[in-house]
């Protein structure tokens, strides 16, 4: 990439192209002649050249490496060299609007790591001396013991050494449903204690936590990224090698050292080197439009090449909350709309995720609050509560035996829900199991349609999930998704996806949480749910979903991949309108002045045919 002087940022950068382009209109019309004693084309060759000859300078002695500024260099020093000064200004002009464009597109740094830092809880509960003091993460050793209440993310890796609670542990593992947790189950940092105390021992210190471990991941990951190189640096060498030998030719055949210049200045790459920034820049700027932030040219370069799309489950294609499937009776004394009643009684003040779904559910059928009595939570279990007369119990199928319901006649409750995937809550009343409530995360309108679509345009999906074998594989089901993988942690998805892009199978990760960020990082590509998206999975991403329609990827891909034809038929037709120039000079029917402008020719095109990708619509909009 052209590199601008002293690193300019682009306000910079446009201000120097705004007076040089002053500067050379005053050139021509020689309003100014009379004044300066030079000509005022030096303005454009000293703020803009300079730039170019100094990444010439830097490439070829320090790094070794012939760039696209090599051949620049050499024009602007042959046409100062036989006074062509506006000539050389305006080769120096194009330049530099190129690297304008190139550092407009260009995505900035991205701050996974620094999001992944914040994660980390900064205090803890301490117990010393039969009292729990506040005492920063890092003083935290192995043995210590700690308290967490309920809301408080879990500071450090260790084991639950008292209480019962549900962990929402989906920023490790993207688990829809929190996972109960009891006396002896390990815990981890980073992870959040939905309700209930409990006390843990600490098994690690802060920095060997598993959240620190995804640190160190997400940046040996964001090492390991290979840098795009522009396609006029790749050919910079040869088109050297050519120019000079076109040039030196035409010289020896002519003995017209004017037309030698004329061919140089004709032969740098300005049309080669705007074809990528000015269609990538109408790219971005077109998927804008649609609610999509494609981060930088590199970024939309590498979306192109994408022929396999692998999917978060919770909260990328599903809703990530437990919704109400099916309620089954087993008393003839309940229908199964007083089941649900029932069980939404008891359960409407508890704060378990499962509760608020079928309370949810009853008041969504015109359910209203009535009173209950001796309402109480058993931590992990399920709940009990006086309702009409009777005791009811609603909870786990364990929670239900250990309260002496008849094990034989939940089995043959549970056996009404074929779906293996749901979640199930047993009901009881009076000491009898009298039905159950399945519950399962749905999933998202719109997303079997948008998984057709993708398979339409040759792209392979793949389903990643850290939900258990039966939840992955009814989800895949009902989106048309045939290839899944469970119970996956995030170093194992990032395994995966490294092991799809080593056998040459280009791959775009996408997904909305923690657990995610390393897959996105690893992944050929990336794309962010932004609107319910955790900071770190966007800033882990090449492009982000802002709005969370995931109904417009099949248009992005479409989109990118357009664009890149787009830039390959800029590149084309600048060669041909530079290889024309460079006949047309040999010639000697250019002149520098007159081959300065006609290869601008190539220049306007390439602006203006990108432009039209600014027109590009979605045909599936709604």
């Amino acid at each position: 990439m052209i590199k601008n002087w002293l690193e300019n940022e682009p306000k910079e950068t446009c201000i120097c192209a705004v007076v040089s382009v002053i500067s050379l209109l005053l050139s021509i019309s020689k309003v100014l002649e009379s004044t300066f004693p030079f000509d005022i084309a030096w303005i454009a060759i000293v703020l803009c050249g300079i730039p170019i000859l100094i990444g010439a300078f830097k490439g070829v002695i320090f790094e070794h490496d012939i760039k696209a500024d090599l051949l620049v260099s050499l024009a602007l020093i042959a046409s100062v060299l036989t006074k062509e000064f506006f000539a050389a200004g305006e080769v120096a002009l194009i330049m530099q609007i190129g690297s304008l464009l190139e550092d407009y597109t260009s995505g900035k740094a991205k701050e996974s790591i620094e999001k992944l830092i914040k994660l980390t809880p900064q205090k803890a509960a301490v117990l010393c001396n039969g009292e729990y003091i506040v005492k920063p993460v890092e003083e935290v050793k192995p043995g210590d013991i700690l308290r967490v209440i309920a809301g408080e993310t879990i500071p450090v890796d260790g084991t639950i050494v008292e209480g019962e609670t549900a962990i929402d542990q989906s920023v490790m593992t993207g688990e829809s449903i929190p996972v109960d947790k009891s006396e002896g189950d390990k815990v981890f940092s980073g992870t959040l204690n939905q309700y209930g105390v409990f006390s843990m021992r600490a098994d690690a210190i802060s920095s060997d936590s598993s959240l620190q471990r995804m640190v160190k991941l997400a940046k040996e990951a964001e090492e390991n990224k290979a840098p795009i190189v522009t396609a006029a640096d790749k050919w910079a060498t040869w088109l050297v090698i050519i120019a000079l030998s076109c040039a030196g030719i035409t010289w020896a055949a002519t003995g017209e050292f004017i037309r030698a210049v004329t061919v140089l200045v004709v032969f740098c790459p300005c049309a080669f080197i705007l074809a990528t920034p000015t269609a990538v820049l109408a790219g971005i700027g077109n998927a804008a439009k649609y609610g999509i932030i494609i981060r930088s040219g590199s970024a939309l370069e590498k979306l192109s090449i994408i022929k396999r799309i692998a999917f978060d489950k919770t909260g990328t294609l599903t809703y990530g909350k437990p919704e109400v499937q099916n309620v089954f009776s087993n008393d003839d004394r309940f229908d199964e709309n007083e089941i649900l009643k029932i069980t939404a009684l008891a359960e409407q003040l508890s704060e378990h995720p499962l509760g608020k779904a079928i309370w949810n559910a009853y008041v969504k059928n015109g359910g209203e609050k009535e009173e209950v009595k001796d309402f109480q939570v058993i931590a992990g279990q399920g709940v009990s509560a006086q309702i009409n007369g009777m005791k009811i119990l609603a909870g786990k199928k364990d929670f239900m035996i250990l309260q002496g319901i008849s094990a034989d006649d939940l089995k043959t409750i549970g056996n009404k829900e074929k779906d293996n995937s749901t979640t199930l809550v047993y009901v009881a009343a009076d000491g009898k199991a009298i039905g159950m409530v399945s519950l399962k995360d749905t999933v998202k309108a719109g997303v079997t349609d948008t998984i057709k679509r993708l398979k339409d345009i040759g792209l392979s999906p793949i389903l990643l999930t850290g939900d258990n074998n039966d939840a992955a594989g009814s989800a895949a089901r009902d989106i048309g998704i045939t290839d899944f993988k469970a119970n996956l942690l995030p170093e194992e998805k990032m395994a995966i996806i490294k092991d799809m892009a080593g056998k040459h199978e280009p791959v775009c990760m996408i997904g909305d949480g923690v657990n995610d960020a390393l897959a996105l990082t690893a992944a050929d590509a990336g794309i962010a749910m932004g609107g319910i998206g955790s900071d770190i999975a966007i800033e882990s991403a090449d492009a982000v979903l802002v709005s969370d329609e995931i109904k417009r990827l099949p248009y992005l891909f479409m989109l990118v991949r357009k664009v890149m034809k787009k830039v390959k038929l800029n590149i084309i037709a600048s060669l041909v309108i530079n290889l024309s120039a460079v006949i047309l000079s040999a010639l000697g029917i250019l002149t520098p002045i007159t081959g300065a402008l006609w290869h601008n020719c190539g220049s306007v095109f390439v602006v203006v045919n990108a432009a039209l990708l600014l027109r590009t619509k979605d045909e599936n909009d709604i």
